[in-house]
């Protein structure tokens, strides 16, 4: 009989808000969590607004001086994990350790740390740079570092593929579950690239906005108006567990994942195939391990970035997949308020996709404004929508042609 996994724990560092709670408090208020940037002076390059975390501190989680030992990608991590376990009750539980394994997602690692100790390489000499550079910078240590505090023992690894890297970290999770090779798995992922070499390779690449004067509105996914991305950090980290162990700890399911498919395009290094072929090969691929059809799917938590290519094409990928049924679906895209976390993106998509299908509410896509011709689905424009989904996709596309898609079903 094949393992039924369900999620029992919940954690999110976002732009709107330092947990689950404010996170989806803010996406349920259609609030922006966007704003000018502040961790350093971004004069002159042509973003200058991203989704920061406002009043972020580790502890009292991390002490100071083992914050100091971490890029804020790993702090993110672990804080993010922390609130995950203490919904799912992991500590003191009585689980095997050697059952419980870790998979973290991270698109650029330690970016800050990397370009803070080149610096002082280039300025100060070989010397200065910190011994704790290596495992600061490493995009594997944040799921060293949480399997060290939480005592996960089993499998652990870190997935790097861009803006797909949490989904893809879920979604093997889910899988060592469902095989047999763990009962419970910490999974998700972190980013901190605001930064100014980030910035400068983003704004460089044309890929971020440029409305600064009014950075609440940036943020336009399927809009025609939306100009691209805004950078954010964060974290989001989620606790599978088989049902059948989670039942026995007298822990509650909070949603249900039920299939899980990847694909790549095989097509550019950052354009998307403008078919949304490969895409619209995961979500197939997703709903076909579920044993579902298209017109069983209420919601679909987009990728939506606010790009021009990327929001057409996942469109156009919804179309190919649901056919008739598209019109029918309701599509709503977290970015609209969140920014785009990179690598974190696809945990905290999927926490927000998980409490729609709990709570029976669709947040909206804000700030559309502007319909699109090549953008003609529902997308919850400006307005959250009280609806009986039970369930969703959500979906996860990077640089590469990375395509992952997590079909999610309401616990029942």
């Amino acid at each position: 009989m094949e393992r039924r996994v369900v999620i029992t724990g919940m954690g999110a560092l976002t732009p709107l808000g330092l947990s689950v709670p404010a996170f989806w408090g803010g996406l349920k208020e259609g609030r922006s969590g966007i704003d000018r940037v502040t961790r350093f002076d971004a004069t002159g390059f042509e973003s200058m607004i991203g989704g920061e975390l406002k009043g972020f501190t580790p502890e009292p989680y991390i002490g100071a001086k083992e914050a100091r030992r971490m890029d804020h990608f790993i702090q993110y991590g672990v804080v993010a994990s922390e609130e995950a376990a203490a919904l799912a009750q992991l500590r003191n539980s009585g689980i095997d350790g050697d059952r419980m394994g870790v998979i973290w997602g991270s698109g650029i690692g330690g970016i800050e740390t990397l370009t803070s100790n080149h610096e002082a390489l280039i300025t100060r000499g070989p010397r200065r740079v910190s011994p704790f550079c290596v495992p600061m910078m490493i995009p594997n240590m944040a799921a060293g570092v949480i399997a060290i505090r939480l005592g996960a023992r089993g499998p652990n690894l870190a997935t790097v593929s861009a803006c797909a890297s949490a989904t893809h970290a879920i979604g093997e999770s889910f899988r060592l579950i469902q095989d047999g090779a763990a009962d419970v798995m910490i999974t998700g992922g972190s980013e901190a690239p605001i930064c100014p070499f980030a910035y400068a390779g983003f704004c460089n690449m044309k890929a971020l906005s440029t409305r600064n004067e009014s950075p609440q509105i940036a943020s336009r996914p399927f809009d025609a108006g939306r100009d691209g991305f805004i950078m954010a950090e964060g974290a989001g980290a989620v606790i599978l567990e088989e049902l059948e162990h989670a039942l026995k700890r007298g822990v509650q399911p909070l949603g249900e994942i039920v299939g899980y498919g990847a694909s790549a395009d095989a097509f550019h290094i950052t354009a998307p195939s403008p078919d949304g072929n490969g895409a619209a090969r995961a979500m197939t691929a997703a709903l076909n391990e579920a044993g579902l059809r298209p017109v069983d799917v209420d919601y679909i938590n987009a990728h939506g970035t606010s790009t021009q290519l990327n929001d057409k094409m996942e469109t156009a990928a919804i179309h190919t997949v649901f056919g008739d049924h598209a019109r029918a679906l309701l599509v709503s895209s977290t970015k609209s308020m969140v920014g785009h976390l990179l690598g974190a993106a696809g945990a905290v998509e999927l926490i927000a996709t998980t409490l729609a299908l709990a709570e029976g509410w669709v947040h909206p896509t804000m700030n559309h404004t502007e319909p699109d011709l090549q953008c003609d689905l529902d997308y919850v424009p400006n307005h959250g929508r009280a609806a009986d989904i039970r369930i969703a996709l959500s979906n996860s596309f990077g640089f590469g042609g990375h395509n992952v898609s997590l079909a999610v079903k309401r616990y029942e």
